[in-house]
């Protein structure tokens, strides 16, 4: 239940390659506080943040490049094949995006934010989906989304297959979403279904502050 002076929050997955960065984007031009899971992911292990001083401290100076920044090629290579080193990074990581989000959702809700926009590319997988009030899905067709990937990322059908296949299908994320977004046409076709969808969020925001008699109006 949205508590007391809490905005509405609703968390935007989808299937690789779908779009959700572009969807994102216009649910903030149409006024949504939009929060960036790869934005803080690049912000948390910045030069001077504590996730990169752990980092260090666990791999040393391997882990960075010359002039301080964490070094991600070589990250990859120091985890690849080991599990626990894996995990260990993910839970320091994924510990400081979790910390920056709430400061952030905070600090929007402050300001009296009616809907903050979570934008979590695994989200389902990270099991964060029970924190949200509403689920957005964004989705296209396998091909479509293997031809954008190799157009815009440059990957092989090779490794877009194995991505897409490390993550929950599809049809489960449809499956367990409150709004599905398909982004299978054209910008304009993608620009009218948000539109859509975020009056039915902005819709659903204003009905629970509405039901709670609590809420300042």
């Amino acid at each position: 239940m949205m508590r007391e002076g809490e905005s509405y929050r609703v968390g935007l997955t989808g299937s690789v390659a779908a779009g959700k960065s572009v969807v994102g984007r216009r649910f903030e031009e149409l006024g949504a506080f939009r929060i960036d899971a790869d934005d803080l992911a690049r912000e948390v292990v910045a030069p001077g943040t504590p996730a990169l001083a752990r980092i260090r401290a666990i791999w040393g100076d391997e882990a960075l490049t010359a002039d301080g920044t964490l070094d991600r090629a070589a990250m990859r290579r120091l985890v690849f094949d080991d599990e626990g080193a894996r995990a260990r990074l993910e839970a320091i990581v994924h510990a400081a995006i979790a910390e920056r989000r709430e400061t952030l959702a905070a600090e929007a809700t402050e300001e009296g934010a009616l809907v903050i926009v979570d934008e979590i590319p695994l989200l389902y997988e990270t099991n964060l989906a029970e924190g949200f009030d509403a689920i957005v899905v964004v989705d296209a067709p396998t091909d479509v989304r293997a031809e954008r990937a190799a157009t815009s990322r440059g990957w092989t059908e090779e490794e877009f297959r194995a991505i897409d296949a490390a993550q929950l299908s599809p049809e489960e994320k449809r499956a367990r979403a409150d709004f599905v977004i398909d982004n299978d046409r054209d910008l304009e076709a993608l620009h009218r279904l948000v539109a859509e969808t975020w009056d039915q969020v902005v819709d659903a925001a204003r009905r629970r502050v509405v039901d709670d008699p609590g809420h300042p109006s």
